[in-house]
């Protein structure tokens, strides 16, 4: 059992820290190539880097990065303040005799943010590297994976007086969240999952986290937070006898009941102006789009919601089931797999379910009515996209900027384009005006925006100089077309980039 005890947390963190247990040098210590195998969920290269070497570093690797038993002696050392019997009363390690094997992994995440880089460390239970691989167990708490940092990125980087964790897992959003709020409460419905929560913060040294237990909002209810954010488990699983339901990733509903009873819940349990951020799967089923169906979920909310929500894949049936099965450490081809591919596509079938989406989404409780209603697909790579939190939270302001002004306010204003706007042209042979133009964002979203000839023309004389009805009165002479016409339709274009960081106010 897991045992968050504050003093041996702290014992553990000196001695991790005196080890240099540490991403940078670990990293330099394996390589570069052993360094992407892991991100295979690959050891062996990393285990070949260290060798046999016995220094405090090498031990702690290969005990609690790669699941590796070690010798009682070599632990001693490389846990001075802690020892192995310190180890296994926290419930990391048990002791066989002269062995002490890992029971769960500890390692080393880095971050960065707007305040700067950091690094924490991370207890979960064991996963596939340390493993091996083989079925997950059921009450299985996810360490820091691909989704967590995604949710880490996309948090808003604002101050905040206090924030809900809702699904806390390893409390890895907890700890992203207490960099800027006052107060944060995360809850879960594993305990194990609160316990370790308790422990990755002793580890970092961080208080002001209150850890409850209990499903969805049952923990806060009556209550207001400025901003909510969650990786819930929102995976699709069919209710089926012999399919496991883990944890870490299904909510115990139907299909995506899970996170329409999130939408449901946010706005109630945020402030006016209060924001709730979270990942999350939607079905496109009888024949409706998942955006349209979540679209519906956000327009039957009890407290009127803004909604920026981003589709970034979507899945069939079979490539949908395929990734989870797999997630949960069946291997394709084997007997099981076929038996759980089954049941999955039975129940996508029985439902009318023809695809699968996960995006991001991001609500806002309404003061008055909601301006931003805004579903959209962005497929393109995006430009560093673990650290899209800057970025949105300067989109929702530009768009509560320009929102608030009428066309006549917004052509008296003088904007500017940003410095990562780009423009290409496309032309026919011997062509002398383009066939295409294209404005292209470097960072935010990397969004490729087509204009015709006068939006373009407005983009480009947006220094700061003239205000907008200028440069629309101007460009209305050189193309020869009325001007009032011509603003009736470049200021919806214009609104647009604004929103989407091509123009600043």
């Amino acid at each position: 059992m897991l045992n968050p005890d504050p003093d041996l947390c702290r014992h553990l963190a000196a001695d991790l820290a005196a080890a240099k247990f540490r991403s940078e040098p670990l990293r330099a210590r394996w390589g570069v190539e052993a360094d992407d195998a892991i991100g295979r969920t690959l050891r062996t290269p990393a285990l070949r880097g260290l060798g046999d070497a016995t220094d405090p570093q090498a031990v702690l690797a290969r005990l609690l990065i790669f699941g590796v038993a070690q010798p009682v002696s070599h632990v001693d050392v490389a846990l001075p303040r802690l020892g192995s019997a310190g180890l296994a009363a926290l419930g990391l390690a048990r002791i066989d005799g002269v062995t002490v094997t890992p029971i769960a992994i500890v390692r080393p995440q880095s971050f960065h943010d707007d305040r700067g880089p950091g690094e924490w460390i991370v207890a979960a239970d064991l996963d596939e590297i340390a493993t091996g691989g083989g079925p997950l167990a059921e009450d299985h708490v996810l360490g820091v994976g691909g989704a967590s940092l995604t949710l880490a990125g996309l948090q808003l980087p604002t101050e905040a007086g206090s924030v809900l964790d809702l699904g806390t897992g390893c409390g890895v959003q907890a700890l992203r969240a207490r960099r800027y709020a006052d107060r944060v409460v995360a809850t879960d419905i594993s305990e194990r999952a609160l316990a370790f929560t308790r422990m990755n913060a002793a580890l970092a040294g961080i208080s002001g986290i209150d850890v409850r237990e209990g499903s969805l909002f049952d923990p806060v209810a009556g209550e207001r937070f400025d901003r909510i954010v969650s990786n819930p488990p929102f995976v699709i699983t069919p209710r089926a006898q012999g399919v496991p339901a883990y944890e870490y990733r299904d909510g115990g509903l139907v299909g995506d009941a899970l996170v329409e009873s999130v939408v449901a819940g946010a706005g109630q349990h945020l402030v006016p102006g209060g924001t709730a951020q979270f990942l999350a799967n939607w079905e496109t089923k009888d024949g409706v789009s998942g955006l349209d169906r979540f679209r519906a979920w956000v327009e039957a909310s009890p407290v009127a919601l803004d909604a920026w929500v981003i589709e970034r894949e979507s899945l069939n049936p079979t490539e949908y089931a395929e990734m989870w099965i797999r997630d949960g450490g069946t291997a394709p081809g084997s007997p099981a797999h076929d038996r759980l591919l089954t049941a999955w596509l039975d129940d996508f079938a029985a439902r009318g379910v023809s695809g699968i989406g996960f995006g991001y989404v991001l609500l806002r409780r309404a003061a008055a009515d909601p301006t931003l209603a805004r579903y959209e697909r962005v497929a393109q790579p995006i430009p560093s996209e673990g650290a899209l939190g800057s970025h949105l939270a300067a989109a929702l302001a530009a768009h509560d900027a320009q929102a608030a002004l009428s066309d006549d306010e917004l052509s008296e204003r003088i904007l500017v384009t940003a410095p990562d706007v780009t423009e290409t042209r496309h032309y026919l042979p011997g062509a002398e005006n383009p066939t295409v133009i294209e404005l292209r964002q470097g960072g935010g979203f990397g969004r490729s925006v087509q204009a015709d000839p006068a939006l373009a023309g407005l983009v480009g004389a947006s220094d700061g100089e003239l205000t907008v009805g200028q440069i629309i009165d101007a460009l209305a002479q050189l193309l020869e077309v009325d001007e009032t016409a011509l603003r009736g339709s470049v200021l919806p274009a214009v609104r647009a980039l604004i929103d989407d960081a091509f123009l600043s106010l």
